[in-house]
């Protein structure tokens, strides 16, 4: 298919390819997040077409924040798609519990391949999931999972980036069109760090905290005993505004120095330096 440059002529694509697709039921991964958002609700709109199903799969894992779950729900009340929650503990694998460089490839590995068996085990051949293009150019290396496990990413395919993609979710009208990305809570934690779950949830806990006092991007980057609070660069002064109360709550969760990172918000900061390539392009980041 011809790859076209405006947001229109993507989103004629986009729809185009998904009725390709949806000649027969498939599988959506659905975390709730804005990319798999689009993805399922434009897919649910070529299935209406073609009397298809739409499954979609939604993980509820430890290693993601609590307010995934109901993110997904809000977005599954504007479809008519058959939500199924699979439960995973990822730290059940051994190598993903030590947290290694490749823990994302492992982490999608796993999640994709319990995926891939309900859609065995229901008839459906294709699995969607929600990547697009900003994510072929830095460091993701579960986009590896995605290529050897042959799950489709029609968003990556057609060069939809995230912008475009907050911007066709509020098109169609989709209620997580403008929330923030919520990654793993594992990229919290330097890689070679063994994940502990009664640390990841005091990190959920701290990034929802500050969060409700109106703060978007939030990250809570833990070093051993100090917690590095990553937000917009814009929302400094606001933050040391807040810092009296952050501490508080922040020590109240057991954690004992508190600092704000100088360089703000970074997606993938743990990331740092890494140059691999990230197993979906042959690109670098």
């Amino acid at each position: 298919m011809e790859i076209l440059h405006t947001l229109e002529e993507k989103k004629q694509n986009l729809k185009l390819l998904l009725r390709e697709y949806l000649k027969e039921d498939v599988c959506v991964a659905f975390s709730g997040g804005v990319d798999s958002s689009l993805l399922l609700v434009m897919a649910w709109e070529a299935a209406k077409e073609s009397k298809r199903t739409v499954y979609a799969l939604t993980m509820d894992t430890v290693l993601h924040p609590a307010a995934d779950l109901e993110a997904a729900r809000l977005v599954l009340e504007r479809t008519g798609a058959k939500h199924v929650v699979l439960k995973l503990n990822e730290l059940a694998v051994p190598e993903i519990r030590m947290n290694p460089l490749d823990r994302c490839y492992l982490c999608k590995k796993e999640l994709y391949t319990r995926m891939l068996k309900f859609g065995e085990e229901h008839g459906v051949r294709i699995l969607l999931e929600g990547s697009n293009e900003d994510d072929l150019h830095v460091y993701r290396p579960g986009l590896k999972a995605v290529k050897e496990l042959g799950v489709k990413s029609p968003l990556a395919m057609l060069h939809i980036t995230k912008d475009e993609v907050r911007a066709l979710a509020r098109e169609y009208g989709i209620p997580v069109a403008d929330r923030p990305s919520s990654p793993c809570l594992a990229t919290r934690l330097p890689y070679g760090t063994e994940i502990d779950l009664t640390l990841l949830e005091r990190i959920d806990k701290a990034e929802e905290f500050i969060r409700g006092l109106d703060f978007y991007n939030v990250r809570v980057r833990v070093h051993k005993d100090i917690a590095r609070v990553e937000i917009d660069q814009k929302d400094f002064f606001k933050f040391l505004d807040c810092r009296q109360e952050i501490t508080r709550k922040l020590k109240d969760l057991g954690f004992t120095y508190i600092t704000l990172d100088l360089e703000g918000f970074r997606s993938g900061s743990m990331d740092a330096g890494r140059r691999e390539e990230n197993g979906y392009a042959d690109r670098e980041n």
